[in-house]
């Protein structure tokens, strides 16, 4: 299979402008359901992720009282879409709305909100056009596919006054808002760097433990709006069950480990501390086993740089899983290790401080702490609630993974993945412009050093000069030039 040989851009360009042109009118006019009215949520896309998790938390939320009716379902696979509507309307008595098209769905103004499942070439697409029509969205990751994208979601949302959470589940966690309160507080001193990964390993190989079957033809699959050819989002390619049920093993679809596993960690370690656009990224990897007609790397490295002095680093192979790299933040008086499940399906949030020696911090009292941040429900009840409230309340910054985190992950694994694959080193400025990788990163550290600069933070730190300053041994007083054969500790 090879890979899409056309731009996004241009479609982004298109859609952006086009919505902007006409959000204020739709979205001043769009009905918007009272605290104590029920919200008519949509599906678009219900299969294995928008089934087994939309639906059914959605179903079990219902169920536990929340005021709430599943009431139309798109998919373009007829198997995925009837088993939704008959497990929709055996649970509720009421059978959704088909369709085949999504959007003929957000032209219906009596649904309130959608649920975006797709693969990930489809979501800004998806996401742009349901905040268009007024409506809510909750999109599952990546938020999209680009960068590009991930800037006109962002621009649509704001213009948008709607909520949209972006379903990093764990986000929803409480652990990261307490690291981010003890990182600001300057309980570890200057942060400098954060490690986390997402080994896995299958005798199937990455992704194809994603069942493909004969059910999936040419008459069950509308294969070509699956693609997004007309949309100008992948390119006409024959008919392969594997393309349409493995996607996540192609370039044109998805970024295998990058956008599927990579996102979940980096979101949350941005969301601890505060960290949004890196300043330079280098990504690096291969197909090492698995060459089984994939695109998509086994292995995979990336190493985030980011203007307030912070490097992240995410390192996973889908070949070998025993022993993983820890999830830490270091800082310069200890570090944050998070439980090995602080990103996956359970209600597990437990994390420890540990501190650096007294030599170093100079502060005897620092011990090692453990913290518990655990919840008795699942992770996807806990992140669908939080959306949900959102909606109740009216209040968009009120989501646990806005599209502004969203669009972090998606920028950094993003150039991740195009580094590995064209070569390149990239620097995003801080406005957020994208540029080829020059000296000007490292020289910019150099010159700081040179003048004795003070240490940056990540934003929201309010600890002065906590844990950021050096104590030189007495003997550093005889470095320096020698003028006019003068050493310096005699100037």
């Amino acid at each position: 299979m090879s890979s899409p040989n056309f731009s996004r851009r241009d479609f982004i360009t298109t859609t952006a402008s086009g919505a902007a042109a006409s959000l204020t009118a739709k979205v001043a006019s769009a009905q918007v359901r009272g605290a104590g009215e029920r919200l008519r949520i949509g599906f678009i896309g219900v299969g294995q992720r928008g089934f087994g998790t939309h639906v059914k938390t959605l179903l079990k939320l219902r169920k536990l009282g929340r005021n709430i009716e599943l009431a139309a379902v798109s998919d373009v696979y007829t198997v995925h879409r009837d088993r939704a509507v008959e497990a929709i309307q055996a649970e509720t008595g009421r059978k959704p709305r088909v369709f085949g098209d999504y959007r003929e769905m957000l032209q219906d103004e009596s649904i309130d909100a959608v649920c975006i499942a797709t693969p990930d070439h489809w979501h800004a697409r998806q996401t742009l056009d349901a905040l268009e029509a007024g409506k809510h969205v909750y999109c599952e990751k990546p938020m999209t596919h680009t960068t590009d994208e991930a800037k006109a979601v962002v621009a649509a949302w704001k213009a948008s006054r709607r909520v949209m959470q972006v379903g990093v589940q764990s986000t929803s966690l409480p652990l990261w808002d307490m690291a981010r309160e003890m990182i600001d507080a300057g309980k570890l001193g200057k942060v400098v760097q954060f490690q986390t990964e997402a080994a896995r390993n299958s005798r199937y190989g990455m992704s194809r433990h994603n069942v493909i079957t004969k059910e999936m033809t040419p008459e069950t699959v509308d294969f070509r709006r699956f693609l997004g050819v007309e949309e100008g989002l992948a390119p006409e390619m024959p008919f392969d069950r594997a393309t349409f049920g493995q996607w996540r093993c192609y370039w044109p679809f998805g970024f295998g480990m990058y956008s599927d596993l990579f996102v979940h960690r980096v979101t949350g370690m941005l969301k601890a501390t505060g960290l949004r656009r890196p300043g330079r990224v280098v990504g690096g990897g291969g197909i090492y086993l698995e060459y089984d007609g994939r695109q998509v790397a086994d292995v995979a490295s990336i190493i985030a740089d980011f203007h307030e002095g912070v490097q992240g680093l995410v390192s996973s192979t889908m070949v070998s899983e025993e022993l993983k790299l820890e999830h830490l933040i270091r800082g310069h008086h200890g570090l944050l290790r998070f439980d090995k499940d602080c990103s996956g399906n359970s209600g597990s949030g437990t994390f420890e401080f540990v501190p650096e020696r007294p030599q170093v911090t100079l502060d005897s009292s620092l011990k090692s702490e453990e913290y518990s941040a655990k919840t008795d429900d699942d992770i996807n009840s806990m992140h669908f609630a939080n959306f949900l409230e959102a909606v109740r309340d009216g209040r968009p910054a009120a989501v646990n993974n806005d599209p502004e985190l969203g669009a972090a992950a998606v920028m950094l694994v993003n150039l991740a993945v195009r580094s590995y694959r064209e070569g390149k080193v990239f620097h995003v400025d801080v406005e957020g412009n994208i540029g080829k990788g020059d000296s000007s990163w490292a020289d910019r550290w150099e010159r700081m050093s040179q003048e004795r600069a003070k240490p940056r933070h990540v934003p929201g730190w309010t600890a002065g000069d906590a844990g950021s300053v050096l104590h030189p041994p007495v003997y550093q007083k005889l470095a320096g030039p020698w003028i006019d054969g003068r050493p310096p500790e005699a100037s």
